[in-house]
């Protein structure tokens, strides 16, 4: 496969609703886009085409798209995707490839299904052990997210350490975004101090941990607990929370931000990340971050963020109450954050990118 050439990109992601390796996948391309647009006169950069479902648009001025196909999904991913792409290299961006394809470059962002099975129902798993092995000894590359990620699906799908590329993700994106501080009237925020996390509904995230933590600490703790996003209703089954345990449930873009930016410290008790997004957007808005010291976290957030260890809630519980009163952590660990986020950025990861191309 060569740099020179027109390179293909799997576009099913854009018409379908976001999720967070369609994040990384939008903002690579944004990212993308804006430096083969910087790219001085009489240069030769690569060329990239995306190919999309039917009615899908696109906004990027330099990455020129085409409607293939007259099926949508993984349907049009199998079938319309290579047959539109034959004999031209395809870059696909979201953990799924055309199977029978050759002359193409996988993303591949962690080994989930395999080290935390618990999360995944049991066709899922089935499926992704069965594709992942097959993508990576298909494709001429396979691209990830981080170095933890770059061992462990080297490890879990048998894929050579040295065909597989790093790309890293950013928290750039959050700062386009205007913030919307009516959320915090909405949830009663501004009377004390409170914590954040965003959560979603798989067992890993590990939310459990937080939940429990709170209870310990009740309503006595001076702070309040915030809870944002699509929460597993299970994680609350048989615990007391106390009153100061605000479940937010889906946020805009713009009310994530100024929850960001006005909280204590964001929480962030996985057990299993490829890269962990979340963190970035927190350490890029100045929002301290206490994480559980497990899979890919400290490689992102170094010595920018206090450590608990993983379903650990009774230390949550006092690490939460030392640092919450601990004015002088939070503002080194604002700064410290703002500065560990300047390592990751998109347009490295773009640049990544085309180092990566075989």
């Amino acid at each position: 496969m060569s740099a020179s050439g027109e390179i293909l990109i799997n576009g099913r992601f854009l018409g379908r609703r976001p999720t967070g390796v369609d994040r990384f996948a939008h903002e690579l391309l944004r990212a993308l886009d804006e430096l083969i647009g910087l790219a001085p006169a009489g240069t030769n950069p690569p060329r990239f085409r995306l190919l999309v479902p039917s009615g899908v648009l696109t906004e990027f001025r330099h990455i020129p798209s085409e409607q293939v196909g007259q099926r949508q999904g993984f349907a049009w991913e199998q079938i319309d995707l290579p047959q539109a792409a034959r004999g031209r290299p395809l870059l696909s961006l979201c953990n799924a490839a055309p199977l029978f394809k050759r002359a193409q470059i996988v993303t591949i962002h962690d080994a989930a299904p395999a080290r935390v099975p618990e999360s995944y129902g049991f066709r899922f798993r089935l499926w992704y052990r069965l594709l992942m092995p097959w993508l990576g000894r298909l494709s001429r590359r396979v691209l990830t997210v981080s170095e933890f990620s770059r061992r462990e699906i080297a490890a879990a799908y048998g894929i050579p350490g040295n065909k597989i590329r790093v790309l890293p993700e950013s928290g750039e994106h959050m700062l386009r975004v205007t913030p919307d501080t009516a959320i915090l009237d909405r949830l009663g925020l501004h009377a004390r101090p409170f914590v954040l996390a965003v959560s979603s509904m798989v067992p890993h995230k590990d939310f459990a941990t937080l939940v429990r933590a709170a209870e310990q600490l009740g309503d006595q703790a001076g702070f309040d607990v915030v809870i944002a996003g699509g929460t597993d209703p299970r994680i609350f089954a048989g615990a007391r929370l106390p009153e100061s345990v605000r479940h937010a449930g889906y946020v805009s873009d713009g009310e994530l931000r100024a929850l960001y930016e006005h909280a204590a410290c964001f929480v962030f008790p996985s057990y299993y990340e490829g890269f962990g997004l979340p963190l970035t957007e927190a350490m890029v808005l100045g929002c301290p971050v206490i994480a559980a010291r497990a899979a890919s976290i400290p490689e992102v957030c170094g010595e920018a963020a206090r450590y608990f260890e993983p379903g650990n809630d009774r230390e949550l519980a006092a690490l939460l109450e030392t640092s919450l009163a601990d004015t002088a952590w939070q503002q080194a660990a604002r700064e410290a954050g703002k500065l560990r986020s300047e390592r990751w950025r998109w347009s490295l990861a773009a640049h990544a990118l085309l180092e990566a191309l075989p």
